[in-house]
């Protein structure tokens, strides 16, 4: 299936909101367990492209919104600055269909030209479908927490995925570029 990978927009807030919504009643990726509405999901997009993170959406030929992603601060202490996490969330309809991977690689070209220099992975659930679209795109295992969140009924283990940003740890960051500037 063809789609556009574009920055997302306020007019997207209502798809975003349902796709996010699925997640959260029916899925474990997010630890949520009551589906935020509009307002909120605006607020929380508001929220991270005042930033400057990259917050993007997948669209069909016929404008259909498949899934959504974005990079936010993993941590808000000024030394994680150059770090980043990445989330994504996709329609049903659109899962296992290369939407994900293809959210990802765009997100990660997108952090890695604002000089970030390492994005983690959060994958709630352990969702082997996430694991398997982070580790297509470079993310290496990172850590596993057992039993840290309890949902549908389940006790959930929750996987940490991590992978270099350009030149990654190998040399300084410039103190000067955009995420030293963000906390």
């Amino acid at each position: 299936m063809a789609v556009d990978v574009r920055d997302a927009t306020l007019a997207d807030i209502a798809a975003i909101t349902a796709i996010y919504g699925e997640a959260v009643n029916h899925g474990s990726a997010s630890y949520e367990l009551a589906a935020p509405d509009v307002a909120e999901m605006t607020r929380r997009y508001q929220a991270i492209v005042d930033k400057g993170y990259p917050y993007i959406a997948a669209v069909s030929e016929d404008a259909t919104l498949l899934g959504y992603a974005y990079a936010s601060a993993f941590r808000t202490r000024p030394a994680y600055r150059w770090l980043v996490e990445d989330s994504i969330y996709l329609a049903p309809e659109a899962r296992g269909m290369g939407i994900g991977k293809a959210l990802l690689n765009e997100l990660i070209l997108r952090c890695t030209s604002l000089g970030f220099r390492q994005m983690v992975a959060v994958v709630g659930g352990a969702s082997p479908a996430s694991i398997a679209v982070h580790s297509s795109c470079g993310f290496d295992h990172a850590g596993r927490l057992t039993g840290t969140g309890f949902k549908h009924g389940t006790w959930l283990d929750t996987v940490f995925m991590q992978r270099p940003l350009g030149d990654g740890n190998a040399t300084l960051p410039d103190l000067g570029a955009y995420p030293g500037s963000m906390i």
